[in-house]
């Protein structure tokens, strides 16, 4: 019996101290998942709460967890969380020692010990980077925006603060206003048509006998333009307007004279020529295109020789419509025609040989009539105004940048109780619908096309007929219309988010001081940039100089690390610590974005930008 004693009292030790032991390291393992669990919170609350290294316990009050230096002892285990550096390689991969150390990525060691009934250690090896929310720099309003650098750029708030091309004018377009002094034109006749080139607009009165055909308006350029006449002509009942330097031509019912081209030059205006189509039908619509005319008579299109502006101009071509044409719209190859047809609204016209124009696409609009059409200046986006309808839409964007076949509507917006007469494109992504009934001038957001929003309008009781815009080189964006109060028809309306017209413009940020050196990790935009228009980013990172961020050189780079190279959309930072020019890991931090546009009625919207 007494050899094997020891071995039996030996089980009985083992045997009363197993169930403690792996109660204790049961207790151990939860308090290292609680710490797990922890410091993920703690990390999602602020990165700067890693950087010191050393060693910690977590604390939780009142539902919110904290690191506190030092270790606790809870029933008699000692629990500690140990924070340390990481150190990366040339290649980005971690290792134990040299290389450099990534600021943006800590090693925690969570330990649990005791030491009775054996002494033991249960522990875990994590690594944390910092959170996506730790956003290191944010920027989103118009305060914000406004600390940097805007180079033809501007900062507006149509959504608590984003940074535009300067695209004109000094006023919102969302919030117009009459406050500039209206015009009478001659006589009092219902003015119908209107159109502008920059310092002139060109009015036709013929709605009835009552008016002028024809009134030429001066528009000085003084802030604000003061609207003058000019010159009247009388003798046809006008149906549109069109007017170059030096000429106008009038679309009218006379059956020998459908157009009528006068010279505006000297003072009185005189007829010079004229353009006689075969048939009774009214010239419906007037277009103007180098030495080409352009009419809609009916449901027929035709072109006509204007190498001369002097008696009858021959015709040079024409081609049958579905239905009578309303408007149309010419630019470069290609002529747009309204039409009053059941399945194809949209008529596009290839007059590369004027002499035989070709319908070659179309598109079908949930409408019953058309009123107006207008085209943007890179010929991508066709804008088509219906009628008035209980059921469907009146206003349409169409995707003309294929000509042929059917092309597809992307867009369209609902003027109710408003009945459409006319419509524009101006700067800052904003059409603008005029008519009859209800709010008369509505103004639309089309920065995003599939659902153009309302931003703002106003109330022009008599209605309005007509409306054409301008950008003047100085930058100054006006609409100009045409209304049916018969003693101030023309009317200016000033709009545009301010600023001159910049076709291409850099917003630069203020110098983000991280306050010690840090890896910036992704860079993370918002925007909106409709068709035609560009946006992409650059970043800036380099070391303080004697301690500060202040007047230190900012060499910015894209993706690759390069100058030449530029963010798109998000995107991972370069890393780089050659101790020269551009270092990531860093302290100080500059973006910029640079925006561009093909389309003076559109620019990029810059929203917000995220560094972490």
């Amino acid at each position: 019996m007494a050899l094997i004693l020891p071995a039996i009292t030996a089980g009985f030790i083992v045997s009363r101290e197993g169930r403690p032991q792996q109660k204790r390291r049961q207790l151990a393992t939860a308090m290292i998942n609680e710490s797990h669990a922890a410091l993920k919170s703690i990390r999602e609350q602020s990165w700067s709460n890693f950087d010191t290294n050393g060693t910690y316990h977590v604390v939780n009050n009142s539902s919110t967890w904290s690191l506190v230096p030092g270790s606790e002892i809870v029933d008699g285990l000692t629990n500690q969380i140990t924070i340390s550096d990481v150190h990366r390689d040339a290649n980005h991969n971690i290792v134990e020692t040299g290389g450099y150390i990534d600021p943006s990525t800590k090693k925690l060691l969570l330990s649990v010990t005791w030491d009775i009934p054996l002494t033991t250690t249960v522990e875990s090896k994590i690594y944390l980077t910092r959170y996506l929310d730790n956003a290191t720099y944010f920027q989103s309003t118009e305060a914000e925006f406004l600390t940097g650098t805007l180079t033809g750029t501007i900062v507006t708030n149509a959504d608590d603060g984003e940074v535009a091309l300067g695209s004109g004018g000094s006023s919102s377009w969302c919030e117009p206003s009459l406050t500039i002094a209206a015009l009478d034109l001659p006589k009092s006749g219902v003015a119908n048509a209107v159109t502008a080139i920059e310092g002139v607009a060109f009015a036709a009165t013929g709605d009835n006998a009552s008016g002028v055909a024809f009134a030429k308006i001066n528009i000085s350029n003084d802030s604000p333009p003061v609207a003058a006449i000019a010159n009247t002509f009388d003798g046809y009942k006008t149906n549109d307007v069109f007017g170059i330097s030096g000429y106008a031509f009038l679309a009218t019912d006379t059956n020998n004279k459908e157009i009528v081209i006068l010279n505006i030059s000297n003072n009185p205006v005189s007829e010079v020529g004229y353009f006689d189509a075969s048939g009774s039908t009214d010239g419906a619509a007037i277009f103007v295109l180098g030495n080409v005319g352009y009419m809609v008579q009916g449901s027929t299109f035709w072109t006509f020789d204007l190498s001369s502006m002097n008696g009858s101009r021959p015709a040079l071509g024409s081609v049958s419509l579905e239905d009578a044409g309303r408007a149309l719209h010419v630019l470069g190859s290609y002529a747009y025609v309204a039409v009053n047809d059941d399945d194809h609204q949209l008529q596009i016209v290839d007059i590369s040989n004027p002499s035989s124009p070709q319908i070659v696409g179309w598109a079908n609009i949930a409408t019953s009539g058309v009123s107006d059409i207008i085209v943007n200046e890179t010929g991508t986006r066709a804008y088509i105004s219906g009628n008035l309808s209980s059921s469907n839409n009146e206003v349409f964007i169409i995707d003309i940048s294929t000509k042929t076949g059917s092309r597809p509507v992307i867009g369209s917006a609902d003027t109710t109780p408003m009945n459409p007469r006319g419509l524009t494109i101006v700067p800052g992504n904003r059409m603008i619908v005029v008519g009859t009934s209800g709010e008369e001038y509505q103004v639309f957001n089309i920065a995003t096309e599939s659902t153009p929003t309302y931003c703002g309008g106003i109330e022009v009781d008599a209605g309005i007929k007509g409306i054409s815009s301008v950008l003047e080189t100085d930058g100054n964006a006006y609409s100009y219309i045409i209304t049916g109060d018969v003693s101030e028809e023309f009317k200016i309306i000033e709009g545009g988010p301010g600023g001159s017209f910049a076709a291409t413009g850099i917003y630069e940020s203020a110098t983000f001081d991280a306050s010690y050196s840090t890896a910036f990790n992704r860079l993370i935009p918002q925007s909106t940039i409709p068709s035609n228009t560009d946006l992409k980013y650059q970043i800036a990172i380099t070391d303080p100089v004697s301690g500060s961020c202040a007047g230190v050189n900012f060499n910015f780079t894209g993706p690759d690390g390069t100058d030449q190279s530029f963010y798109l959309n998000s995107g991972s930072i370069f890393f780089n610590d050659d101790g020269q020019n551009y270092e990531n890991p860093a302290r100080c931090l500059r973006y910029r974005a640079y925006l561009s546009s093909s389309d003076s009625s559109s620019t990029p919207i810059f929203e917000s930008m995220m560094i972490n």
